[in-house]
């Protein structure tokens, strides 16, 4: 790990109990897996087909509780709001960024449906998942509110 700017995470695995510890985040993906750095500051090498979702937390304590799955209503946040079949058959909804350019060559990241849990954002693997599905895009640029236009027969008291 070349930086030494590192961000909380989680590794959920398939098989395996949970891993804790630090990820950069510029340079966490590599060809053969993830490098997680441990609290005890050993570096190891995680295969993608071992794990199910890598969560970026803002706290260790409760980091196993994912929280809602998936949203209650429409969201808000701009991107493309995605559902995710894992292999195992659950299902994970978030929201992507509608920009192409940004997706990893490995996988997804997404914005959990409960901006207030402890979870910030998630990357899926590809190899975890059976299908990904685009339920909407929110905040097109292809659709512009345009605003009302005044009618003619209204005065203009405050115009100068």
């Amino acid at each position: 790990m070349a930086s030494s700017t590192t961000k909380k995470a989680v590794i959920r695995r398939f098989q395996k109990e949970s891993l804790a510890g630090y990820l950069n985040p510029t340079s966490y993906l590599q060809a053969a897996g993830v490098d997680l750095l441990s609290a005890q500051g050993n570096v190891s090498t995680v295969p993608y087909e071992e794990i199910k979702t890598i969560s970026f937390v803002r706290d260790f304590e409760g980091a196993g509780e994912t929280g809602r799955r998936v949203f209650n209503t429409r969201p808000k946040m701009e991107g493309l709001w995605v559902s995710l079949q894992f292999r195992d058959g659950e299902v994970l909804e978030g929201i992507m960024p509608n920009n192409l350019l940004q997706l990893e060559p490995y996988g997804f990241t997404v914005i959990p449906p409960d901006p207030y849990s402890n979870h910030q954002r998630v990357f899926i693997p590809r190899a975890a998942v059976e299908s990904v599905e685009v339920l909407g895009v929110v905040g097109s640029p292809l659709k512009k509110r345009k605003a009302k236009a005044v009618p003619k027969e209204q005065i203009g008291l405050f115009d100068e």
